[in-house]
């Protein structure tokens, strides 16, 4: 069941900024979640590949991939090695694909739910947090994959391990089918996925709505509705805690877009 919480105030922020278990094994405050930010409440979590090839999503995915490796070889000459390496690295440079994104930092995800590329547009809607439990969706998981998870002592698959638990696309949509899906940390490619704290789930293909897939499974899903009266303000805040586009889009790309936001000049619109 997906819990739903509504931010009206900046103090209300406070539980998604400091929300961690306490972990008795390590004396430690740790915590399970992962989150993404979006720019509207009314948008549904629909994966590139889907908006991109609509219901031939399936018999085109293969096609995708094999012709991004067979060119991405030149940059990386490990791509071939892994359909999941091919689809990761994809993703992270705009390739159609059925990951989704996610990050460790709420801070990140804020950043991304308040800051709309079209600026006139900040006050028009709400926007939204989602915030996943990873081991709950991986209690979820085949006893394979779990297997693997207790052999490698991980929370969470990297490449190498979800390419033993499976080794081709098919193999993963049939074990999935609609009741599960794994949660991917990358290999740390460069400093954008660093700075991101960047996890991906993988959407099998028999999952035609992730949100329905949540609350039908999951206790512990929260989507987190934040008012379009604080978006202005949360953006503002962010910057001063140093989080913006000069933080996870580390690079001249990312300081012109924070230069060219700290510079906006807000007004009226025309009627």
């Amino acid at each position: 069941m997906i819990r739903e919480i509504r931010i009206d105030r900046i103090e209300e922020l406070i539980p998604l900024l400091s929300d961690q278990e306490y972990r008795p094994d390590l004396d430690r405050h740790r915590s399970p979640y992962v989150y993404r930010g979006m720019t509207d409440a009314a948008f549904d979590m629909t994966t590139s590949l889907r908006r991109n090839c609509k219901e031939l999503q399936r018999t085109l995915e293969p096609a995708i991939l094999k012709n991004f490796a067979k060119y991405a070889v030149i940059e990386d000459p490990t791509v071939y090695q892994s359909i999941w390496r091919q689809m990761f690295l994809g993703q992270h440079h705009g390739l159609p694909t059925r990951l989704l994104d996610w990050t460790q930092s709420a801070l990140v995800a804020l950043h991304f739910a308040v800051t709309d590329d079209n600026m006139e547009a900040m006050d028009d809607h709400d926007c939204m947090v989602w915030r996943l439990d990873i081991a709950e969706l991986h209690s979820l998981l085949p006893e394979r994959y779990r297997a693997i998870m207790e052999q490698y002592k991980a929370e969470v698959f990297s490449v190498d391990m979800l390419d033993a638990a499976a080794s081709s696309l098919s193999s993963y949509d049939e074990d999935m089918g609609d009741h599960a899906m794994v949660v991917l940390e990358p290999p740390s490619l460069d400093a954008r996925i660093v700075n991101q704290y960047s996890f991906f789930s993988v959407t099998p293909m028999g999952m035609d709505r992730v949100e329905e897939f949540l609350d039908r499974y999951t206790s512990n899903t929260v989507k987190y509705v934040i008012s379009k009266d604080l978006r202005w303000r949360i953006r503002d805040m962010l910057d001063q805690l140093n989080m913006s586009e000069r933080i996870v889009y580390p690079g001249l790309d990312g300081l012109s877009r924070w230069i060219a936001r700290h510079y906006y000049v807000k007004g009226q619109k025309e009627e």
